[in-house]
Order: structure tokens, then sequence, then C-alpha cells
């Protein structure tokens, strides 16, 4: 029996949130409904029009490239993919062949190929398609082009054919969306096919040789295309890597192709054969000019470096060494940018890293907390400091969300402030005592839990306002 091995490369693309298109004037926004709203005669394909080169596309896709650790082109062009489809009337799409803006870095440990510019195409609309259902017949079937969508930028990052498993694919492709929301260059929503997946899959043999595991040749590459949910991406791999298997091992042969993924069935479809670069017969634009990046100011990498925000992995590292969370919360400060700004506030104000680790404590397990961080601050010193109890502070929270007002005012207010008076919880403690005697009992033989018992019951009576610490040590004290 062989084993088999998974081998996968990713093929992103994600629109560029710039306010123009790639190549005119146009609006780029991806929020208009009416369709062939923003469109003009160079993103609709007019004979005898030129493209322009959006530098803010450029300068976004080197910014991109740094933060990577990619190496910045010094020359770069744009070339011409042919091919024919509806969606491009051109019969060409202006993207980057030979020339790409960034080539090689690395991203989640995942290394990469290139990164590079090019236009997005129009929207196929098929009415009938959805219509069938109800009645419509293939006789019907027609297709609408919208072309707002046409000329929007659109990078595309390329990585090295070194995944291995549908988690690690799944994981670098929200790690990809994570950066580009941090440096501000797309929203990369992909219900709304701002940012779509492409995988590339091969399955190969491995045979044991003495005591190392080795891999042997790529398998055949299938595409899997338009991936459009982290979900999709990781059960469209692992199906693939199931039927390539069952092919292999029956005697048959994996055809290179581009496959589709339907989502309800949870399984790829064939679509064509896969093409080669080759055959898009790739050639400089002729009407677009050799772009010569140390030539263009805004291009200077010094200045380039210094428009970077801090970085998804430099903030995880940070929030572990200067406060020591634990990494499932510091995700969610990671991809939530609202509750990292409010533990980033509270914890500029508390100065201490147990009191931020509380604080934190309260933003993992209540979440939608939105209030202001110098109340926030004040309820976490109120607890630390033993003045409300951890059930009082979840209360004073939820009514400064509502309400608002000042934390101690509310405590005090609300009759939330522990009772520390040690004499008042001393006689607190002997009625107990004396209404629980087998719980007594039990403690001096040892059982620990009738200890907490006691302390529930003496709660009770003063309603939740005890300070639990100061009773337990009453309680003993007095057993």
């Amino acid at each position: 029996m062989k084993d088999y091995i998974l081998t996968v490369g990713l093929e992103i693309h994600a629109e560029l949130n710039t306010e123009t298109k790639m190549f005119c004037d146009s609006k780029n926004d991806t929020d208009e409904k009416r369709p062939n709203i923003n469109i003009c005669p160079v993103c609709m394909g007019y004979p005898g029009t030129l493209p322009v080169i959006n530098k803010e596309a450029v300068r976004n896709v080197l910014r991109l490239g740094l933060s990577v650790g990619g190496e910045i082109a010094d020359i770069t062009l744009f070339d011409r993919k042919n091919y024919f489809y509806p969606d491009i009337p051109k019969g060409y799409q202006i993207s980057q062949y030979k020339y790409p803006l960034v080539r090689g870095g690395s991203l989640l440990g995942v290394a990469l190929t290139r990164i590079h510019l090019e236009e997005d195409t129009a929207k196929s609309i098929h009415p009938v398609k959805s219509l069938r259902d109800h009645g419509a017949s293939d006789e019907d079937d027609y297709s609408l082009l919208d072309f707002n969508r046409a000329g929007v930028p659109l990078v595309e990052l390329v990585t090295e054919p070194v995944i291995h498993d549908p988690e690690t694919a799944g994981q670098f492709a929200r790690e990809f969306q994570l950066l580009l929301t941090y440096l501000n260059i797309a929203h990369a929503n992909m219900e709304k096919g701002e940012m779509r997946v492409e995988a590339n899959i091969s399955v190969s043999r491995s045979d044991l040789k003495s005591s190392d595991s080795k891999v042997g040749p790529l398998g055949t590459k299938v595409e899997v295309k338009n991936l459009n949910s982290f979900r999709s991406v990781e059960r469209a791999i692992k199906y693939e890597f199931d039927r390539q298997v069952k092919l292999l091992e029956s005697g048959g042969e994996v055809l290179q192709e581009t496959r589709g993924w339907n989502e309800e069935k949870e399984e790829t479809f064939s679509q064509r054969v896969k093409e080669e670069s080759h055959d898009y017969r790739y050639f400089p634009d002729p009407d677009l000019p050799k772009l010569f990046i140390k030539d263009v100011p805004e291009f200077d990498k010094d200045k380039l470096q210094v428009s970077l925000p801090e970085l998804p992995w430099q903030k995880r590292e940070r929030y572990k060494k200067d406060f020591g969370l634990k990494g499932e919360d510091i995700e969610i400060y990671i991809r939530e940018p609202e509750w990292g700004s409010l533990l980033e506030d509270a914890a500029a104000l508390l100065k201490d890293r147990s009191l931020v680790q509380l604080a934190s404590n309260y933003i993992a397990s209540d979440l939608k907390i939105r209030i202001p961080a110098e109340s926030f601050a004040e309820v976490i010193r109120m607890v630390s400091a033993g003045t409300i109890s951890s059930r009082g502070a979840k209360d004073i929270l939820k009514i400064l969300e509502t309400e608002g007002g000042e934390p101690k005012f509310i405590a005090k207010e609300r009759k939330l402030i522990q009772q520390s008076n040690v004499e008042e919880l001393k006689a607190i403690a002997k009625k107990v005592i004396e209404e629980n005697a087998e719980a007594v009992t039990e403690y001096k033989k040892g059982k620990l839990v009738s200890l907490q018992f006691l302390v529930g019951q003496a709660m009770k009576k003063t309603k939740g306002s005890a300070n639990p610490q100061v009773l337990k040590d009453i309680f003993t004290k007095i057993l």
C-alpha cells in the first residue's frame, strides 16, 4: 500500500479599495447595486482607448510586498493575457507576467512566488439559472454583463506549492485577508466576491526509503477556481485529495484541468482543460510604458516602510510579551480591532500586567462591551482591590453599557460593594455554622468542598455583597 502526498499552491485575488479603477478614472465602488453605472470607454474595452496606470494601486501592492518580506522590482511592466470570454470584451486582460511588482517573501511560513497587479473582469449574471426552480427552461437561458467591476484593481498573490494539508491552506487564506485589512488596501469580503481563492492541487506517491519519507515528483495539477469561503477552500482541497487518490488507486489517470466547486453538493466538477501560460500568448502591453519603480518618489522603500502599520504577527508577539495573554484571547484582539482597541486603551490606564490580564478575561468572556476605557479600567481596579465581586463587576459593566454612569457611584447605589467588615461577617459565619452542623463535621474530617458550601451560604445571607475571600478566612479561623 503506497502513501499519497497532497501538495497545494494557492492563487488569491483581492480587489483593492482605491477610489478609481486600475486604468481609468471610473469609480471603484463594490457597493453599487445599479448595473453599468461606473463605466467608461476604457473599462468597456472600446477600440482606440488608452489605459493609464493607477499609482495608488501600485503603491498598495508594493506596501503588501514589503510587509511579507518580498523583493520589490526595479522595473515592472504590464502584459496582455489573451483569451476570449464575454466578460472581457477587449479579448485580453491587462495583467503582469514576466516582471511582477513583487517576487518572493513568505506569510505564515508559506513561501510566496510573486505578487502582481491586474484588472478585474466584468461580472456575468445568469438570471434563468436562478429561476430554473420556478419553471424557467433552458430555451430561455441567457446571460447579462455588469461592467461596474470591469477594470477594478486586482492584486494576485501566488504561493509556492508547499502546502500539504487543507487546514494550512485555510489558515493562510485567513491570514492574507487579515493582512489586507490591516494595511487598509482591501476589504477582502469573500461573500461579496472581493477576495477569491484558487487552489492548485496535486497528489503524488511517496515510497519509504530507509528511514526517510521522500516526496516524489508532483502529481498532475488540478486547479479549483473561485472558492468564496475559507470553509470551501478546506473542503474543496480535501475532496480533490480523496478524488485523486481513488483515481490513482483504481489505475486511472488524473487529468490536468480546471474544476469548479459545488457548494451544495460539496464536490468539484470539471469545467475545462487547464491552460498553460503559453496558451494565453502573453506579450507586453504596447499602450503602457515600463514602470521604473525607483523613479517614483511615492515608491521609495523607506517611505513605504514607514507607512506600514503594526502587522498581525507583530501584534501577536507584543500581546504575548507585554501582557502575557493566552493565544486564543490574542486572536480575538487581532481579528476584532474594536476589542483590541479597548484592551490597549485600558492597558495604558492600568499599567499593570496582572490587571491587564484581568481586563482581558472580562473582554474575552463578555464580548460586546462598548464602554469608555476609563470606566472599564476603573471597574478592573475595583475588582482587583476586592471592592466589588466578579459578579458585581459584570453587573456594573452591563449598566455602564446600557445606561452609562460612573462605576463607583453605580456600585454604591446598587449595593454591589463587597462587605469586608470582619466583625459583621464573623457574626454571619457563626450563624451559618450553627445551621449547617453536617457540613461543619465533613469539613473537619477533611472534605474541603464543604468550606465552599459554608461560604456560599454566607454569601446568600449577605445577598452576594460579602467579600468571599474574607468569609473564607473567617470560616477557616473559627473551624
